[in-house]
């Protein structure tokens, strides 16, 4: 955890520099966001390693499995919200102009349109309540 504490202030400032510094530069700001997202990404990756890792290594046995399946289980539940909420705000952007182009040429269609947003939205609740299991197994 301290691990996480301590290298994620330094990513931030990072990926600020580098914004500013694209914000200066005008044909190779896109090859420097590449590269600044990548590297992040690479970090990500690695502190979740050190995390599962650490997690391991901390008390030899049983505890050391526990704290393990834990800590897999709360990146889990991370993950599901993150990717339920991005595919939900996908389906809804489409669907919700689509519902807003279908209301300009036929009011009475609310209701129905409505309806469809509803659902496209109901995925990031199927995302919360696979986290909420998750999180109780944890």
């Amino acid at each position: 955890m301290i691990t996480w504490l301590v290298v994620m202030p330094v990513l931030a400032a990072g990926f600020w520099a580098v914004r500013l510094l694209a914000r200066r530069r005008g044909k190779g700001a896109v090859r420097w966001l590449l590269i600044s997202n990548l590297a992040l990404l690479g970090g990500a990756f690695v502190l979740l390693a050190t995390a599962l890792g650490g997690a391991a290594e901390a008390a030899p046995g049983q505890a050391a499995a526990d704290q393990g399946v834990g800590s897999a289980a709360l990146i889990g539940a991370a993950i599901s919200v993150a990717g339920a909420s991005i595919g939900a705000a996908i389906a809804v952007a489409y669907t919700g102009a689509a519902a807003l182009a279908a209301l300009s040429e036929r009011p009475e269609l609310f209701g129905r349109a409505m309806v469809i947003v509803g659902l496209a939205e109901g995925i990031a609740v199927y995302g919360l309540v696979v986290a909420i299991l998750l999180i109780g197994k944890a």
